[in-house]
């Protein structure tokens, strides 16, 4: 049984189709990190203008890949949210269009269950219930996966989602958009605990994140110092190289910004596997489950797998940590068994929960 999967809830159009909800068939993914990189960060508008331009040929190449027809497919399933509007709408009415058009039912997915189901996915040995992380650009959530796919969220970020922070940290020490890789790249060769950074004290729930206070204590750092001349090699660099080495970053990194960079990592690194040892301490999970795009984090992966979790980490591997449709896919097949189809009113909802 085949699902094809639409995913456009940000800044990658991606199609992808799965057959019996774990092999994946082909998985297609146009990006569009170099239209928004000029302008530091994911312009909306032009979002949804280069889904309009990708979504055809996208999915036409997934289903060329896998060799399918569209008479083939026992569903089609598209992310409806959370993300931005206008790129969701793109996805949406191109699969209902489908739908319509060759009587295929049509089922709507929650991105972000969709970012558990890519471990899922992978990972055959992974027995729920499970503690699962959602770290990305956009999210940073702790839910609690039962073992009937439902979800109860156990705590979130109250500003700035993971993966935003390090954006936002990388733009302002001048390493372009996105700068987390960049960021993750060069940690290593920088002292994480050079700089003693230190986060808000959660009031209510202990579990919440909060990452706003850190990204302001590197500007701070930056303020205090004069960084022109390392500001101007790095901005020369990305006008001459597109996408610099590790080693042409290094080139124009002095220590002490390698060291900011490194602990700025820790800290994070360390926020999150704080809260993931708590929750194993007060829930009968049987794993832990983390997916996203920050999941891509060498650092995090590194940490987590050596964290002395008392029970199995399970991450996706980069390819499907990141934005893409096979992980909408998977997550569709249980709900086509239990024939959970959508309407073709079906609408985009940018501020979607999981629970």
């Amino acid at each position: 049984m085949r699902i094809l999967g639409i995913e456009s809830s940000c800044d990658e159009t991606a199609a992808a189709v799965v057959e019996d909800g774990r092999n994946v068939l082909s998985s297609v993914v146009a990006s569009q990190l170099d239209v928004h990189a000029k302008y530091g960060g994911v312009v909306p508008e032009l979002a949804s203008r280069e889904h309009l331009r990708a979504i055809v040929p996208v999915v036409e190449e997934a289903l060329l890949k896998s060799e399918t027809r569209l008479q083939d497919l026992a569903a089609i399933a598209v992310t409806e949210g959370p993300g931005l509007i206008g790129s969701l709408l793109v996805g949406i009415t191109f699969a209902k269009s489908l739908c319509f058009a060759h009587g295929l039912p049509l089922i709507g997915v929650n991105h972000l269950e969709g970012h558990i189901h890519a471990v899922l996915l992978e990972h055959q040995a992974v027995e729920l219930p499970a503690i699962a992380l959602v770290v990305s650009g956009g999210h940073t959530h702790l839910y609690f996966a039962n073992a009937d796919l439902s979800y109860r969220l156990l705590g979130k970020t109250r500003d700035d989602a993971a993966g935003e922070a390090f954006d936002k940290v990388g733009k302002l020490l001048g390493f372009g958009y996105p700068g987390g890789p960049v960021m993750d790249s060069l940690a290593p060769h920088g002292n994480p605990r050079a700089f003693k950074f230190t986060l808000a004290k959660m009031s209510g729930n202990p579990l919440d994140f909060s990452f706003s206070g850190l990204k302001t204590a590197v500007l701070r750092w930056t303020e205090a110092r004069d960084l022109s001349v390392q500001m101007a090699a790095r901005k020369a660099l990305l006008k001459s190289i597109p996408h610099p080495s590790k080693q042409d970053w290094l080139a124009v990194t002095p220590q002490e910004t390698l060291d900011v960079i490194a602990s700025f990592q820790y800290t994070v690194i360390q926020e999150i596997l704080k809260r993931l040892h708590t929750l194993t301490e007060e829930h009968d999970a049987r794993c832990i489950i983390v997916s996203g795009g920050v999941a891509c984090n060498a650092g995090l992966r590194q940490a987590a797998h050596s964290g002395g979790f008392p029970i199995p980490v399970y991450f996706p591997t980069p390819g499907l940590s990141t934005d893409n449709a096979a992980m909408i896919a998977a997550a569709a097949f249980p709900k086509f068994h239990r024939r959970e189809f959508a309407d073709f009113d079906l609408k985009p909802k940018a501020n979607l929960a999981l629970t």
